[in-house]
């Protein structure tokens, strides 16, 4: 290939091109930063499969949700109040979430994702250890949500509530994030 070929940035002319480069990602709701956000052609099921029927009965979390998904509450605002009680914190708390339910209201990250990290921020808050500790806690219990809800669903609600889905999709993904947001809970609360 000659030097005529090739395409010549100065270093501006590259930075600024970078502006670009990352919003069309975000038109395409794929992130440059995020190896698991590719992850959109999960077969999103309505119903419950066997093995997960049994944790989601096993979990006093996802067994309480159903009093709060679709019933006023949006999926962040229900995840984040079914935590809250199993917590033991202020349930008025759950305002918080109040703007990320239907994917920040944009359709964009799904509030069963966002309102899952806060959850985990918040009990890693409450161990009784040192700031940055419990905060490497955190971090590795997001990293374990994240990639447990991409293998589950795609991370976008654009992607997961298309005018095609059925409204059982979500309720099936309230049942299994409450579960794992349990699950998750009590693994924080053993690293004391």
């Amino acid at each position: 290939m000659k030097s005529s070929d090739c395409l010549h940035l100065g270093r501006r002319e590259f930075i600024s091109l970078i502006p670009g480069a990352i919003l069309g990602s975000r038109v395409s709701h794929r992130s440059l930063f995020s190896p698991y956000s590719s992850q959109t052609n999960q077969n999103l099921r309505e119903e419950l499969t066997p093995g997960e029927l049994k944790r989601v009965e096993k979990s006093v979390l996802a067994q309480d949700i159903k009093n709060y998904f679709r019933e006023g509450y949006s999926c962040a605002e229900s995840l984040l109040k079914v935590s809250l009680k199993f917590l033991r914190k202020p349930e008025d708390l759950v305002w918080a979430a109040c703007g990320f339910g239907g994917g920040m209201y944009q359709k964009d990250l799904c509030g069963f994702l966002t309102s899952g990290i806060m959850v985990i921020g918040l009990s890693a808050g409450m161990l009784k250890k040192e700031r940055k500790e419990s905060k490497e806690i955190c971090i590795q219990f997001v990293e374990q949500y994240w990639k447990w809800w991409a293998s589950q669903a795609p991370l976008h609600c654009s992607e997961i509530r298309k005018p095609t889905t059925n409204p059982k999709v979500c309720s099936r993904l309230s049942l299994l994030a409450s579960a794992k947001i349990e699950e998750l809970i009590t693994s924080i609360k053993s690293t004391v």
